[in-house]
């Protein structure tokens, strides 16, 4: 069988690979700290990758199948693509602010970064906007969608709000995510601006 076939033998041959790879570069210890930041920065891939695919593709183009008659619509995005998107943009989301706090908590700055102290000032600004944005994906964007999508049920007038809010919330993110990406690779290569 091969493993490309699924979605799920893709992930896990991926897994194995890079586990074959580490084992024969790096040796059979175990680095805690670079297995947390391996799993933050694929799940932060996860998440912000579909971030922009929504807003820099699904969205323009649902509303150019919404203005083009006699065009196919979106029912297969709205019915089929963007269900699934959002599940591992929600989950994508999770893991990577998880992970992030782990390795935050494993290296002893979790308190410093959340109170931006000097200790995880930059780091801090990356985990706040971070969790601006978990709580924007699971608070504001998730629900909205549900409406959205038809999966709970929802008036014309709840819809059109639900609309507007999960779009602000996904820009939001969107806008977030440039200077939080900028300190999380900052705290890691001694910032930008020295």
């Amino acid at each position: 069988m091969n493993p490309l076939n699924s979605v799920n033998g893709t992930i896990i041959g991926g897994v194995v690979l890079a586990v074959v790879i580490g084992l024969a570069t790096m040796g059979i210890s175990f680095n805690v700290n670079s297995l947390l930041v391996w799993i933050h920065v694929l799940a932060g891939i996860t998440w912000i990758g579909l971030l922009y695919y929504f807003n820099f593709v699904q969205v323009p183009a649902l509303a150019d199948a919404a203005a083009d008659e006699g065009g196919p619509g979106g029912a297969g995005i709205t019915k089929y693509v963007a269900p699934r998107a959002l599940w591992w943009f929600r989950w994508g989301a999770v893991v990577t602010w998880l992970s992030g706090a782990g390795y935050l908590m494993h290296l002893g700055i979790l308190g410093d970064a959340f109170m931006l102290t000097d200790a995880g000032f930059v780091i801090g600004v990356g985990a706040w906007l971070g969790t601006i944005m978990l709580f924007n994906v699971w608070v504001l964007i998730w629900p909205n969608q549900k409406k959205i999508l038809g999966m709970v049920e929802a008036s014309a007038e709840e819809i059109a709000k639900a609309r507007k809010v999960a779009f602000m919330a996904s820009r939001t993110n969107t806008l977030l995510s440039i200077p939080m990406l900028m300190s999380m690779v900052g705290f890691g290569h001694a910032g930008f601006f020295i």
